[in-house]
């Protein structure tokens, strides 16, 4: 999920059967849920449909987006597979290949007789057991997918050369040739043994379809022991497998999606008698609806839940890192049938709690099918479609004592955005949608939750009726503790996305809250997480007991022993000036007068909270916080933090070309060859039509183009105005010459006789590229691009390696310490 779960789309349902839950923007679409006290039937009589467990099966016929992945990347597999078979046999096939073969001959026979299943003889019998059996569609499918992979394999024989055998890896092992050639990249047995398991899969059991694959191993070593090679062998079975995929595509498959008929028997045998049910309009990734009349007159809908909708992405994991505080997440579930039952019970416990909620009938597993959440409909809009003058204050009272309700109960929505909020007819406001919802929550979770609905009333209403609401509804202690969450990285992409276009606003909720209720602004707290502590002082333990291997370590243990400590002490002084320095460039970076002593003391907190988070993004968390602090609004304070970063950079690549062709024209790095000719050629254009694609892109110009353009204009601006150009663009570039100074001055306490120019260029080269890395202060990825740098430009390896580390550790490290303190020295005086 882009960063808070799988994506999910916008989709709105009949007005005659009641409005549906909104969807998250991440994560495909919801239905709205209804209420209702439902009357339980007078006579609740249960009528199995005549269908069995085999014609549900033939009504759950569909296809999976999953197919299209797996068909992709079958493609993509066999791809790499035939580029890496574009050339000799390498040894470690040879092995494989050569203890497979040394198995004892009485498996000659059963091997031969495992090769017919990946045959024609083997299609035609699958296909001869479907028909049998009466199953149709299965029977053409196992035809076509067995057709395409022997033909794709057969195919791919032909192109492909045969593969030699070096004449010292022959030698080596007495390699039995199949051919005068060698050997082909082609394994059509095995190719077609996996795409009729694939194929026939969804028809069996699952320890059947368990069995299958077992017999299509079976095949793989088969065909191994008469010879053909692994990597043949491997690609051949994934060329099987996407084969198998691709006629689930085509023909879709059982088991895929949830039929009316699974649906009306389930419901049925439940007592609830539906007289009608009708499928809504399937979306590609969301889950099935149906909208079901009982047969004594009441709606209902049910939601067929198809794949896990509460699981968080790789992007939502870190930005939940990167937040400046430690914003708690809602346990994982682990299935969709445990999806449903989770939704279910915490409706019921917040509807019992005296929430409005939908009222929820039935929460199930169905044969065949999907698990299904079933409910009424509560007719209304939601609150996203409200017109705003149709939103009063009691209503915006109603919503903040909802919340107020769901905190005494100890209950977390953890998604109240505009879309799970419906206003009924009477202008009451229900809340929907409990999937991530928690019972037992933390009061941090509670607080989040809130943060959440004042997102969401500001997206519609504003700040100040949102603050007047929530201040004669809520208590200020509640209300304080929202404070610290309403940031952007701490709310999920639903919620924060409400304002997307206006992120001030974040900032100027917090401070009119804040005057609301006479409580202070929270203080910038440490984004420094203890897991993230440990586990860099593992890795940095690691890169200082490992990297003096490459070099000779007595004599780099000699050397540390050995070192001039004076130039060691200078090389402290620097650490602790950069910092300075880079206090001079904020100060250049920003239009209104910053007070100095201030801002070194917070660059120097920044060698804590910066140097030791993934990105340095908490050197940008406290200067923005000491900016608002000084009464900046929030959007001038990011301004001027990237601003100061976008001038670093360029000081940065203007040393980094100017460095490098100083250092081309002293000829030391004579034995360093840059490609030329047609290949750099192609590169470069290929790399400039990718870019001028990503640029011309919506995206790009949105994300890319328009920011960069601004950027522009405030760095010509600043240039414009020389007191602040020689601050913002002289402290950068006096910043990046002490730093370098740094390992210049280490490099001398062991080895005075050094290229000083090509030095400092390598520093500011490894520093930029390094800090690339996602590690805290390019921590791993720094050191070796300047041990590799140094070494390069002629500086010995044992030099290089305790140069690097011994000047990392005292210019880049050494300040974290005072910078500890520092930080909550600012902290209790209120300055971040």
């Amino acid at each position: 999920m882009d960063d808070r779960l799988d994506d999910r789309t916008d989709e709105r349902v009949d007005a005659q059967v009641g409005a549906q839950v909104g969807e998250r923007a991440d994560e495909g679409p919801r239905e709205r849920v209804p209420h209702g006290p439902a009357p339980q039937p007078e006579d609740p009589v249960v009528t199995v449909p005549p269908t069995g467990p085999r014609s549900l099966r033939r009504f759950s016929v569909g296809r999976r987006p999953r197919d299209v992945v797996r068909v992709v990347v079958a493609a993509a597999v066999v791809t790499l597979c035939a580029l890496a078979a574009d050339g000799a046999v390498n040894p470690v096939e040879a092995a494989i290949f050569e203890e497979i073969g040394a198995l004892p001959a009485g498996w000659a026979p059963v091997a031969a007789g495992l090769l017919w299943v990946g045959t024609w003889a083997g299609i035609a019998g699958a296909a001869a057991v479907a028909l049998y059996l009466k199953h149709v569609r299965a029977a053409a499918q196992l035809v076509a997918a067995g057709t395409v992979a022997w033909l794709v394999t057969t195919a791919l024989g032909h192109l492909l050369p045969d593969r030699p055998v070096p004449p010292e890896l022959a030698g080596e092992t007495g390699l039995r040739l199949p051919g005068p050639e060698g050997f082909a990249f082609a394994a059509t047995h095995t190719a077609v043994a996996a795409a009729l398991v694939t194929a026939a899969a969804p028809y069996l059991p699952r320890k059947a379809a368990s069995a299958g694959w077992i017999v299509a191993v079976a095949v793989a070593l088969a065909e191994v022991y008469q010879g053909a090679l692994p990597l043949a062998v491997f690609a051949g079975a994934v060329v099987g497998w996407g084969a198998g995929s691709a006629s689930h595509l085509v023909g879709g498959a059982p088991g895929r999606r949830t039929s009316v008929e699974a649906v009306r028997r389930t419901l049925e045998e439940a007592g609830l008698r539906p007289d009608d049910i009708h499928a809504e309009r399937a979306h590609l990734v969301g889950p099935r609806r149906f909208t079901i009349t009982t047969r004594d007159g009441r709606v209902l809908r049910a939601r067929a839940v198809a794949r896990l909708h509460r699981r968080a992405g790789p992007w939502y994991r870190l930005r939940r890192l990167l937040a400046t505080i430690d914003v708690q997440d809602v346990p994982r579930l682990s299935s969709t049938h445990h999806e449903v039952e989770h939704e279910a019970y915490v409706s019921r416990l917040a509807e019992a709690a005296g929430v409005r909620t939908p009222h929820v009938e039935l929460a199930c597993v169905i044969e065949h099918g999907s698990p299904v959440l079933v409910h009424g409909v509560v007719e209304g809009r939601p609150l996203s479609e409200l017109p705003v003058r149709e939103i009063d204050d009691r209503l915006l009272d109603a919503v903040c004592t909802q919340v107020a309700v769901l905190g005494r109960a100890h209950i977390a929505h953890h998604d109240l955005q505009a879309d799970n909020i419906l206003v009924d007819a009477d202008g009451n406001p229900w809340l929907l949608n409990f999937t991530f919802g928690q019972v037992g929550a933390s009061p941090a979770l509670l607080a989040q939750d809130l943060a959440d609905v004042l997102i969401t009333l500001v997206s519609i209403v504003g700040v100040d009726r949102t603050v007047a609401a929530a201040d004669r509804t809520l208590s200020a202690d509640r209300l304080e503790a929202a404070l610290a969450y309403l940031q952007p990285l701490a709310l999920h992409r639903g919620v924060r996305e409400q304002i997307a276009e206006g992120h001030y606003l974040f900032s100027e909720l917090r401070e009119a809250l804040a005057d609301r209720i006479g409580r202070p602004l929270p203080s910038y707290p440490s984004p420094v997480r203890p897991r993230a502590l440990v586990t860099m002082l593992f890795l940095g333990g690691a890169i200082y007991l490992l990297l003096p291997q490459l070099a000779d370590l007595p004599e780099t243990v000699g050397l540390l022993r050995d070192a001039n400590w004076w130039w060691l002490a200078l090389a402290v002084f620097t650490g602790m000036l950069a910092i300075v320095l880079s206090a001079v460039s904020l100060l250049g970076s920003c239009d209104t007068h910053l007070p100095f002593r201030r801002t070194v003391e917070v660059q120097v907190a920044a060698a804590f909270t910066g140097r030791t988070t993934p990105g340095g993004v908490g050197f940008f968390g406290i200067n923005i916080a000491f900016m608002e602090k000084l009464g900046m609004r929030r959007s001038l304070a990011v301004g001027v933090t990237m601003l100061n970063l976008a001038a670093t950079g360029a000081v940065s690549a203007v040393i980094c070309v100017v460095g490098i062709f100083a250092v081309g024209i002293t000829g030391t790095l004579r034995f360093v060859r840059i490609p030329t000719g047609w290949p750099l050629l192609g590169a470069i254009a290929g790399i400039l039509v990718l870019a001028g694609l990503v640029l011309g892109s919506p995206l790009g110009r949105r994300r890319i183009v328009r920011p960069g353009l601004q950027v522009v204009r405030e760095l010509w601006g600043a240039i414009r105005r020389p007191l602040r150009a020689a601050q913002l663009f002289g402290g950068a570039a006096a910043y990046h010459l002490m730093s370098a100074l740094g390992l210049a001055t280490c490099l001398a306490a062991f080895d005075p006789h050094f290229p000083w120019l090509e030095v400092l260029v390598v520093f500011v080269v490894g520093q930029t590229l390094g800090h690339i890395a996602p590690t805290p202060g390019g921590l791993g990825a720094v050191e070796a691009l300047l041990v590799a740098g140094l070494v390069a430009v002629g500086v010995a390896p044992a030099p290089a390696v305790a140069a690097t580390l011994t000047s990392r550790l005292l210019t880049y490290w050494l300040p974290v310490l005072p910078g500890i303190g520092m930080f909550r020295y600012l902290q209790h005086r209120g300055v971040v």
